[in-house]
């Protein structure tokens, strides 16, 4: 079923223009709920990246911050404020598709869910190849 829900997230990332090419998928009872993109650059606004405006596009579907009862899809693994945001709104499971071995903050980089003491259930490589090679692409037409 997760596979599913990232390729949703990959389809989402490959219609950016100009950012970095993440995406975020909030899933509730197995229905999407929210799918977000990078903003960043287009938004000039450094914290609007996928995973904080899914957050908030889901807590406002649900009027609350608790979504203890949803899943999010990320094609990269998030960086410490993403994955703060994630751990804070209380997430059941984190899905991600690339690792991020420079700024990743659910394992790679850094473990936050053990900072926080959190029940999180965290599972990268989903369709990793996929995830890589949207990366690469964006990467190597920038230089």
């Amino acid at each position: 079923m997760y596979k599913k829900f990232m390729q949703i997230a990959l389809n989402e990332a490959k219609n950016i223009k100009y950012d970095v090419p993440v995406a975020a998928v909030v899933v509730y009872q197995n229905n999407v709920l929210s799918v977000c993109s990078n903003r960043k650059e287009k938004d000039i606004d450094l914290t609007a990246h996928a995973e904080i405006l899914a957050i908030k596009d889901a807590q406002k579907k649900l009027n609350t911050y608790i979504l203890n009862n949803c899943d999010i899809y990320v094609t990269l693994e998030p960086c410490p404020m993403c994955m703060w945001a994630i751990l804070s709104a209380r997430f059941k499971n984190l899905y991600f598709s690339s690792y991020d071995t420079n700024y990743g903050a659910a394992g790679s980089r850094i473990n936050l869910a053990q900072i926080k003491n959190s029940k999180i259930n965290i599972k990268g490589g989903i369709l990793e190849e996929c995830g890589d090679k949207l990366l690469n692409d964006f990467f190597k037409e920038l230089r």
